[in-house]
């Protein structure tokens, strides 16, 4: 039997809650192939970067956030998945956390 998709509303595309998320970003640095050892020595000792989020928050689980920065009726944008382990903080500009 094929799944049935519930339209969501224009009144709840307007009431999801909107949230500023600060996190720590994973990054790898250097090339494919070899790279110069010196180099990625500098490079290990600085920090990873602080990066900052806003979106409208579809889900807010105890292992990770997901955002979305354009919802409408049947379409929205791509989603971000954030692991909770890599945020710093979470600010809810619009609405609270939904319980899911």
């Amino acid at each position: 039997m094929p799944k049935v998709r519930k339209k969501v509303t224009q009144k709840e595309t307007n009431m999801s809650p909107i949230a500023e998320v600060v996190w720590i970003d994973a990054i790898e640095i250097g090339d494919i192939g070899w790279n110069d050892l010196k180099d990625i020595l500098k490079e290990a000792r600085k920090p990873c970067p602080t990066m900052r989020t806003v979106g409208y928050v579809i889900y807010h689980g105890t292992d990770h956030i997901s955002l979305l920065s354009t919802i409408g009726g049947e379409e929205c944008s791509r989603m971000e998945k954030i692991p909770v382990q890599f945020i710093q903080s979470i600010t809810y500009i619009r609405g609270v956390a939904p319980s899911n």
